[in-house]
């Protein structure tokens, strides 16, 4: 495409329908008009010569069969995840209407970058991130968009992980009926979290293709639908104040409003059993990134999107746009609820606002186990990304090896093993990589990627639609340094350590 001033390689493996790949030059790619290309039929038929020779396997290849069910699975699954145990405590420090705004916010912007992706990859043929940064900006855009990637995957698997070592302990002293923690190894959760990755992660991620996961992810999200009806269960069985026994333990989150010497019980108990329409305080900071984390799911688009049964452009978008719509649902109900349960005494972490109440309830361990299954089923489909990653970086013209395949796998989760073991809070994951890599991959990337890609001569740089997704990389641009901004000066007042507390 003589429009775009972007440097293009002689020859570079692309994706075919058919589980081969062929080589693609300038003179390959498609013209835009195309007739090939419409949102109606299977892209990408016109990249593979016909009676092509059988050619080796190479990490990059697919065969097309997952069903619009199991992606719709696959996709949720991989929106859906710790993400969700942080909103209540949002919604505690923005105030329900100001939540309600931001949540759905984040929600359609989403959508609207995967639209921008699924359109940028339909114009050049290309299902691979990493790739559509190269056919943007050359070789820097390919290496952001897989570092921004590896980051948020990372960060996200490091946030699950820290569920499963936080947890489990607490699962297991239900279950043994203990009244405190002891120091026996199976209660230690660093080597829980080891144990749960090698003997259940390890195997789902050397799964070759998402596709084989769908049934995961489905059972994955029938257990948070069983969570999410279980805070709002405990809505109505749980009393506010909490009793006596917890209240010296609240949320250093949590800040008595100052009243008269002459204050009576019940005044004490209105402030701090009474819901907030708008609220603003210093852990505000932490809100935004939390939300724009709870819904990144744009690195495991353009994989499910290739592993599609029949692709185009508009079945994958009716998938991300179903995905997005059942986890803004579940979300909201599960902020919203949640927080009418705990009020301002809500915690960074749910779960562990409940273990306050009673720490031997039946339902409450059924839920913890519920999480567990969901955020470790989870953890499979939010590393395949990465791998893909970093094997688009490093082994692109490779065929693909199991050896390989596996050490990759290997490598990455004892890099997040050790993270989790000495992270210091789980607010500062969701904080960090909501405010940096997040705003990357649902703004910046996909906007900048489709003013490059686009034609001039399809759509001219002034044109209505680029004009849009600038002002879309605009905003993800102030997202990014206004939510660092706010999390650094909160650290630095020393906010952060009532949320590292959890």
């Amino acid at each position: 495409m003589n429009s775009m001033a972007i440097p293009i390689q002689t020859e570079m493996v692309e994706l075919v329908p058919n589980g081969k790949h062929s080589s693609l030059n300038a003179s390959s790619i498609p013209s835009v008009g195309n007739d090939r290309f419409d949102d109606n039929q299977p892209e990408m038929e016109e990249f593979l010569p016909h009676g092509a020779e059988k050619k080796h396997t190479h990490f990059t290849d697919f065969e097309g069969k997952t069903s619009f069910g199991m992606s719709v699975f696959n996709l949720s699954n991989a929106i859906m995840g710790s993400g969700i145990l942080g909103l209540a405590y949002a919604m505690a420090n923005t105030g329900i209407l100001l939540f309600l705004f931001l949540l759905t916010a984040v929600a359609l912007l989403s959508s609207y970058s995967i639209h921008l992706l699924l359109k940028s990859s339909g114009i050049v043929g290309i299902r691979a991130y990493e790739q559509l940064g190269y056919r943007a900006f050359g070789t820097p855009g390919k290496l952001a968009a897989a570092v921004a990637i590896t980051l948020q995957n990372i960060g996200a698997m490091s946030s699950y992980l820290y569920i499963v070592k936080s947890e489990v302990p607490l699962v297991i002293q239900t279950f043994l009926n203990l009244e405190e923690k002891t120091t026996d190894w199976y209660m230690n959760g660093n080597y829980l979290v080891i144990m749960v990755s090698v003997s259940i992660i390890l195997p789902l991620a050397l799964m070759k293709q998402l596709g084989y996961l769908g049934y995961a992810s489905g059972f994955s999200l029938s257990c948070m639908v069983f969570f999410l009806i279980s805070v709002i269960y405990k809505k109505f069985n749980i009393p506010c104040p909490l009793p006596d026994r917890v209240n010296t333990t609240v949320s250093l989150n949590y800040t008595p409003v100052s009243m008269n010497n002459n204050q009576d019980e019940q005044a004490v108990e209105d402030g701090i059993c009474s819901s907030s329409l708008f609220t603003l305080n210093s852990q505000t900071a932490y809100t935004i990134p939390i939300m724009a984390f709870a819904f990144v799911c744009h690195p495991e688009v353009l994989p499910i999107y290739t592993e599609l049964k029949d692709p185009t452009k508009k079945k994958m978008q009716c998938i991300s746009n179903i995905s997005i719509a059942v986890m803004y649902i579940m979300y909201f109900l599960a902020a919203l609820f949640g927080y009418l349960t705990f009020y301002g005494q809500v915690e960074s972490e749910l779960l562990h606002t409940y273990s306050r109440v009673d720490p031997f309830d039946v339902l409450i361990l059924c839920v913890r186990v519920a999480v567990l299954t969901a955020v470790t089923l989870t953890v499979p489909i939010v590393l395949f990304p990465v791998r893909r990653a970093i094997q688009q970086m490093l082994f692109q013209d490779k065929e693909f090896s199991w050896i390989r395949h596996t050490i990759i796998a290997i490598i990455l989760l004892t890099s997040i093993n050790l993270l989790v073991i000495f992270a210091p809070s789980i607010l500062g994951i969701f904080g960090l990589i909501g405010a940096t890599s997040a705003p990357c991959l649902i703004f910046i990337f996909p906007a900048i990627f489709y003013i490059r890609i686009m034609p001039k001569d399809k759509e001219p740089t002034k044109s209505p639609p680029k004009i849009l997704a600038a002002l879309f990389a605009c905003l993800g641009v102030l997202f990014m340094i206004m939510s660092l901004s706010f999390i650094i000066i909160d650290w630095a007042s020393g906010g952060g350590k009532s949320g590292g507390s959890h």
